[in-house]
């Protein structure tokens, strides 16, 4: 019971102690070894702080090109990165994507499409320096794994894996293979994400206390599309139930709070209301008969998770794809001077005029915008991409592997960002108890400053 009960909890009662051996018991299918961190010693080297080797035109290859990866492409062409190589399982995918790279003026790259592992092959070759990879989720590890033991960095799409025992392999894999693992989370290079991180690291909010985030997106009419993500995302929404998403809304929290790099998250509880959304939007919009109608969806359709820090902060965490609701990453962080909330962007810091209301964030803009949208906002917001934060994240990643930097966020950042799927899920079987955070770092987290963002 220790690698799941946080230090200091009450000791439970012999009913309750009862009960939790039996959950536990219940929850053995859950590969609960992995949560074990005496399974995975220190490494004799770390990937923290590690720069990439310098590398003036970074040679990349593409493993999924729809709707995703077509995007990611665009924004590394327009960056002049050179692309060699391509693979989609969709033919058709993988010449377009072929084509733009030529419209980009490059040479053509090569086109992997001879089914699901033909992206070994690309893996395999000998001139690539980073593999980019935007394919269906279960897909992320053993791809990425593929990329880091030929040799290639892996930049990885949301979430990095969904069990933790293939985020323990990743960590371990790049450890062995000094190779670099980086879930490419977008929304921490967000306008307003660095602008608020710049508010916290010169203290504008005081000490932090506490923060909240989500992914709260209405992605009914696209899951169940017959294309694109309609082809497989649904699907995940009938295997389990917990927050199937976490990253796009903790991630710039995690920054905020310095995770990794002075404090780590400590343990969690989970909840989920029923499912209906799904079902119900199928009754609307699916005729009888549809192979859809054979589905049982078993993910809540809101998650909300509570996560504590080592130093004390709380984090709220919630989830929802499957209902009406106006997008929202609440992206919310308070101290002891002062809060930002956003969706809309606000800021109320104590003793300003107005009271007890929220003000504009303009006024902060001048002294904390992040020098990255400083430089190249102008052009990150006219390619699109989330309001520009994609392309901004693209130029600092070439930026890190062009001069031998460290990347801003590493594989650690990526396992811990993504271990909230696996640990609601063991939270929920476990009757929304409290479940212990593994440490990637292995006790390094407090060894390092905050991220170069």
């Amino acid at each position: 019971m220790k690698d799941y009960l946080p230090e200091g909890s009450p000791a439970p009662s012999r009913r309750q102690f009862i009960r939790l051996g039996a959950m536990l018991t219940a929850a053995s299918r859950l590969d609960v070894n992995a949560f074990a961190q005496e399974a995975h010693p220190t490494p004799s080297r770390s990937m923290i702080n590690t720069p990439f080797a310098a590398t003036k035109t970074p040679r990349i290859g593409f493993i999924g090109v729809g709707g995703r990866g077509t995007s990611l492409l665009g924004w590394f062409l327009a960056q002049n990165a050179q692309v060699v190589a391509i693979c989609d399982v969709v033919q058709a995918k993988a010449e377009h994507a072929g084509q733009m790279t030529v419209k980009a003026g490059q040479k053509a790259p090569q086109l992997y499409t001879q089914g699901p592992h033909d992206y070994e092959a690309l893996t395999a070759r000998n001139d690539l320096d980073l593999v980019v990879i935007a394919t269906p989720w279960d897909w992320h590890t053993p791809m990425a794994l593929s990329a880091m033991e030929n040799g290639k960095h892996a930049a990885v799409e949301v979430p990095l894996a969904y069990t933790m025992e293939d985020l323990w392999h990743l960590v371990e894999t790049s450890e062995s293979t000094r190779r670099h693992c980086i879930m490419l989370e977008e929304c921490c290079y967000g306008y307003n994400e660095t602008l608020v991180l710049n508010l916290v690291r010169h203290g504008v909010l005081g000490q932090l206390l506490y923060g909240e985030a989500a992914y709260l997106h209405d992605l009914r009419e696209e899951m169940f599309s017959s294309q694109g993500e309609g082809l497989w995302r649904r699907a995940f929404h009938t295997q389990s139930n917990g927050n199937l998403y976490p990253t796009h809304g903790l991630g710039p929290v995690a920054n905020y709070m310095s995770i990794n790099r002075g404090d780590r998250f400590d343990y969690m509880v989970s909840m989920s209301t029923p499912a209906l959304g799904l079902a119900a939007y199928r009754a609307g919009h699916v005729p009888k008969g549809d192979p859809k109608w054979s589905e049982n969806y078993t993910t809540g359709d809101m998650n909300t998770s509570l996560i504590k820090t080592a130093s004390g902060l709380a984090i709220t965490l919630k989830f929802d794809t499957s209902n009406a609701h106006p997008y929202d990453r609440i992206n919310m962080v308070g101290g002891t001077k002062g809060v930002f909330a956003d969706y809309p962007p606000r800021i109320y810091i104590d003793g300003q005029p107005g009271k007890e209301a929220w003000n504009s964030i303009d006024e902060y803009k001048k002294d904390y915008e992040s020098p990255l949208w400083a430089q190249k906002g102008e052009m990150a917001r006219t390619s699109g991409g989330h309001g520009g934060m994609d392309f901004i994240m693209i130029y600092r990643l070439l930026q890190c592997l062009r001069e031998g930097l460290a990347p801003d966020m590493d594989v650690y950042d990526g396992a811990a960002w993504s271990a909230p799927g696996p640990m609601s899920k063991m939270s929920l079987e476990l009757g929304s108890a409290p479940v212990k955070f593994p440490d990637f770092t292995r006790g390094l987290w407090n060894k390092r400053s905050g991220s170069s963002i």
